[in-house]
């Protein structure tokens, strides 16, 4: 009868051979205990399960035996073909949470990528180099400081447009307060995000932003070095101003780190969240978005240092419609008083004036009295009968031409021509 095969890894074999030393009394038994690692009294145990079986004495029963906890052969094809077919642009982390909630499926992250990696797959989302910095502490309370940016990406698959998500996110707390979808990086998106923010959070104390032309005048630089440049507020600097928050402006994109790796997660997860829902619009990825920022941050918020918040509740006399928003300032001629127009994409068009906001109507300019659509042509004079100039004429006679040319019928037409001028065709 055939001895069965036994396939042992080194380890095994190291153990096999100090255990054979020890029963053939080259070493001692405290010798073998501080060579592999174990008591002496699991030395005795080995050397005799190694007199009893030989080699397989060192090697554990359950080798070769599949684990109780593994996943049964059809789970493990169903997860690998989800995975090829549907979610392939996922990463593991994200497709871990999906297989739990739309599929029922429950697997650890080290099971889930066992087994993807097992098969050759790669995530998507590589992780790079590790550059070790000193990092920024962060904030101790929530609402202390806002990061605020914004990214263009591709979000709707087969779109190639790109559209810039517009977020933020709170420093002590890691906690996304709004994210805001618009065409392009613009003055609205930051206004939109700000309003939601306040309205579910409240005011942040400071907000933290990169040196964009949005947030601080082109003369700012230049103000540091000369202080006679004038530096103007932008409006979006005006609207922080009015609610009493500190703007301040980073110098690298390394500075606000957490908004910059809030990007990286979710370009990496928002597009497949669009794709299963068949979001392909600006519209309907807003509305989306508004409630997948709680869901967010339940798998990404921490808990701050101090418990207390910082945020501050709105007063009764600010009012967001006539904060966020483009304020021109113009002059009522009239009165010669100074007015500010008021802009907004929620509000429409608002006038200020002394403390006091007045809705507008459009001004239609009134047509003239008399006035027709349609143009008449001129009318020709013609003096009436018992004009004086007609009396001159019956009384000396029609003014007579003198010919002193070739042509006859040239001259002839230009009498006609005169004499219609002059005489109204009569004669």
């Amino acid at each position: 009868m055939e001895k069965d095969k036994i396939t042992m890894s080194q380890s095994q074999l190291n153990r096999y051979d100090i255990i054979s030393k020890a029963i053939a009394g080259f070493i001692t038994i405290k010798e073998a205990s501080q060579a592999l690692g174990i008591s002496a009294r699991q030395v005795k145990r080995l050397k005799k399960a190694v007199r009893e079986k030989d080699a397989q004495g060192v090697i554990h029963g359950n080798t070769a035996k599949p684990s109780a906890n593994r996943l049964p052969d059809h789970v493990r094809a169903t997860i690998l073909k989800l995975y090829r077919e549907k979610y392939q642009d996922s990463n593991f982390k994200h497709f871990q949470e999906i297989l739990s909630e739309y599929h029922s499926i429950e697997i650890s992250y080290a099971a889930l990528h066992g087994l993807l990696a097992g098969e050759s797959i790669k995530s998507p989302k590589t992780r790079r180099r590790f550059k070790p910095h000193r990092r920024r502490a962060r904030r101790p309370q929530a609402g202390l400081m806002i990061q605020v940016d914004a990214t263009p990406y591709r979000w709707f698959k087969g779109d190639r447009k790109m559209y810039s998500l517009h977020g933020c996110i709170d420093d002590a707390t890691s906690q996304v307060t709004a994210l805001y979808m618009c065409r392009n990086e613009c003055l609205h998106g930051y206004f939109e995000t700000l309003r939601m923010t306040i309205q579910t959070f409240g005011v942040p104390q400071s907000l933290y932003a990169d040196r964009h032309t949005i947030f601080q005048s082109p003369n700012t630089k230049k103000h540091e070095i000369d202080s006679s440049v004038p530096v103007n507020d932008t409006q979006f600097g005006r609207c922080l101003k009015e609610l009493s928050i500190t703007l301040i402006g980073a110098k690298s994109p390394q500075a606000k780190g957490r908004i910059e790796r809030l990007w990286g997660t979710l370009q990496s997860r928002l597009p497949i969240e669009f794709a299963m829902r068949d979001i392909a619009s600006l519209e309907t990825a807003n509305e989306f978005l508004k409630q997948y920022v709680y869901e967010f941050n339940s798998n990404f918020a921490v808990e701050p240092r101090d418990a207390q918040n910082a945020f501050r509740k709105l007063r009764a006399d600010e009012n967001l419609d006539h904060v966020l928003c483009v304020n021109h300032t113009g002059a009522m001629l009239p009165a010669k008083s100074q007015i500010d127009v008021l802009v907004s994409a929620n509000a429409g068009i608002m006038a200020s004036f002394k403390g006091c906001v007045f809705k507008v109507l459009p001004f239609v300019l009134p047509k003239r009295r008399g006035q027709s659509a349609e143009p008449k042509e001129p009318r020709r004079h013609s003096p009436p009968p018992d004009h004086a100039w007609r009396a001159t004429l019956k009384q000396h006679g029609a003014p007579s031409w003198k010919y002193e040319g070739e042509d006859e019928d040239a001259y002839r037409e230009t009498v006609r021509v005169l004499e219609n001028a002059l005489l109204g065709g009569r004669r």
